[in-house]
């Protein structure tokens, strides 16, 4: 059996120093990655161009912030996490390692069983004879696991339990009722937010792929199902095409995507969400712009047991990848009202959203009055103690205590009061706004994973040599500056060129070897442009850009040079635009 490609890649990125095993002097810790120079050049690339999709070109209507990484525990005993983010683990009775459950499951016999209870699992272990991949022992019972790390703010006492956020969403649900009230009460919004996150993997062992601490890219999109607003969906993806392996399909045993737009998806009830179906069409569009192309990523629907507890509908973005045939790069939930319900629940804070109606609806509703005057009668100077009484008792309580309370006498703070000092009525009221909880899709992408994504799509063998052929917008490093041969004046003029185009971009100045080694090298890193300067561009003025992909060159006036950079570096074609094109040094 031959290398897979993600050995390649992986082994290619640790040499050139994108990525490596955290902690590798001490034996190194699963789930954990360290990012090199070029890693961090490439992810924050693919941060930033996440940022213009999905920010950026809505910023009149998406708004990022930032929330803390600990994170009380009421907050996810609120979301429902303390009790649903959960795996099964299983030991090894021989060698005593712990394994996730499902996944050794799912690679012994080539199924998917998400979503399956502990003693299925257990149950397909037995009778499949599955065993430790490690040391063949047998395998003990079936276990339950939190995939939330513990940690405590402040001195250890359980009041201070708190957890590494699991996700970013829960930041964004509390914060709602604030960023709604500075959006000046205006839906449809969407709260953003980019950071570290955690989960306590139980078995990662896919690399990059899983890991127990990782950067996500989130959005909550808050709307009003009686009114989504949502004339994107039909301004922008009625044409364009997304494939989707429904749950209908995947209860069938059909394993191909259909092909159809998102609006159509949408219209036709595939898609419950007009939101959902809208991120899933900037989704398709921004998978696209990391290098992946159409046909080789697809939306794949969870059936009603795989998905997560706050979820009404699920669609899993899949990219297809050559070791285990295909990732999830993206999550598409509906979580309908769920978490602000939750929160509301347990913080009781006002997290409401206000519907403006068109014809006022009359409400009725039950009112205590008072006799002011009865009370100054009956109690003289301590009329002022009674008002007080009243006034801090809400008028809920106050009806059920009149309503609970036998005999003619209620008692507040300590006050006998008369009754008949009360009056109960039903009042009706014209009300032209109402409170309503939003509904919420939500697109969520980690960065780490989109990363060797990035990597593998753009690994390439040609020849005796390897290009990684990065879109422009993602490559770490986007130009590279040499002299034909490292001699003066050539290299003076080099040094020029470098110190003025790193005002603007990440520039690698090469030197040593051969003109062919030097695009080599180039190439080997994903470098788009390179800029060489010969004999010519001393007594000319100009230099050569050579493109990476079609090893093609143009010669260009140094005048022009950061003009003809900025139009490939944003994908125009620069040979297209008037300079002469020249065959050598390729």
């Amino acid at each position: 059996m031959g290398i897979s490609k993600y050995e390649k890649v992986i082994d290619y990125a640790i040499k050139k120093g994108f990525l490596w095993q955290s902690y590798e002097i001490y034996g190194g810790q699963a789930g954990f990655y360290d990012l090199g120079f070029l890693g961090v050049l490439l992810k924050n690339n693919i941060i930033n161009l996440w940022r213009e999709f999905f920010i950026r070109r809505h910023q009149e209507f998406v708004i990022e912030i930032e929330t803390p990484v600990i994170t009380p525990s009421i907050v996810f005993k609120a979301s429902g996490h303390e009790e649903n983010f959960t795996d099964y683990a299983v030991e090894c009775m021989q060698c005593h390692r712990i394994f996730r459950a499902d996944h050794l499951i799912e690679e012994k016999l080539n199924v998917s069983i998400e979503g399956l209870p502990a003693e299925d699992l257990e149950r397909l272990i037995n009778e499949n004879n599955i065993r430790c991949p490690i040391c063949n022992g047998m395998l003990g019972n079936v276990k339950k696991f939190l995939l939330l790390f513990q940690t405590y703010i402040g001195p250890y006492s359980p009041e201070n339990l708190a957890y590494l956020r699991p996700e970013a969403a829960q930041g964004m649900f509390i914060n709602f009722k604030r960023v709604y009230d500075l959006a000046r009460r205006r839906l449809p919004l969407g709260i953003a937010q980019i950071g570290k996150v955690a989960r306590n993997e139980i078995s990662p062992r896919q690399g990059p792929i899983r890991l127990r601490e990782f950067t996500i890219m989130e959005i909550e999109f808050f709307y009003d199902e009686t009114n989504p607003s949502c004339d994107l969906l039909y301004d922008y993806c009625t044409e364009e095409k997304i494939l989707i392996l429904t749950a209908e399909q995947r209860q069938r045993g059909e394993d191909k995507p259909i092909s159809i737009s998102p609006a159509e998806a949408f219209n036709d009830g595939i898609i419950k969400s007009p939101w959902l179906a809208y991120w899933m069409c900037i989704s398709n569009k921004f998978i696209n712009a990391l290098g992946v192309p159409n046909g080789y990523s697809y939306f794949e629907e969870k059936l009603p047991n795989e998905r997560a507890h706050y979820s009404k509908q699920t669609f899993d973005q899949m990219v297809v990848v050559d070791k285990w045939g295909r990732v999830e790069v993206s999550g598409h939930a509906y979580r309908h009202t769920y978490d602000l319900e939750r929160h509301i629940m347990f913080s009781k804070a006002d997290l409401y959203a206000l519907r403006q109606l068109k014809t006022p609806k009359t409400i009725k509703r039950i009112d205590i009055q008072y006799d002011k005057m009865a009370i100054l009668k009956t109690f003289g100077s301590r009329a002022g103690e009674v008002f007080k009484a009243i006034l801090t008792t809400s008028k809920d309580e106050l009806l059920k205590i009149i309503s609970s309370t036998q005999g003619d006498n209620i008692v507040l703070n300590n006050i006998t009061i008369p009754k008949n000092i009360f009056n109960i009525v039903e009042v009706e009221e014209q009300q032209w706004v109402e409170r309503f909880i939003p509904s919420v899709s939500e697109p969520s992408f980690g960065a780490e994973r989109l990363m060797y994504i990035a990597l593998e799509y753009a690994y390439n063998e040609q020849e005796d040599r390897i290009v990684l052929r990065f879109p422009a917008k993602i490559a770490p490093i986007k130009v590279g500056v040499t002299p034909l041969v490292d001699r003066e004046p050539l290299k003076q003029f080099a040094r020029k060129v470098y110190e003025i185009l790193k005002e603007h971009y990440y520039v690698l100045y090469i030197e040593g070897g051969t003109i062919g080694k030097k695009y080599a090298l180039a190439d080997e890193l994903g470098i788009p442009f390179i800029i060489t300067i010969d004999y010519d561009s001393i007594s000319n003025n100009d230099v050569t850009i050579r493109e990476r992909d079609s090893k093609r060159q143009i010669r260009v006036p140094f005048s022009d040079l950061l003009k003809v950079i900025n139009l490939g570096l944003n994908n125009h074609d620069i040979f297209s635009i008037g300079y002469p094109v020249i065959e050598y040094y390729s």
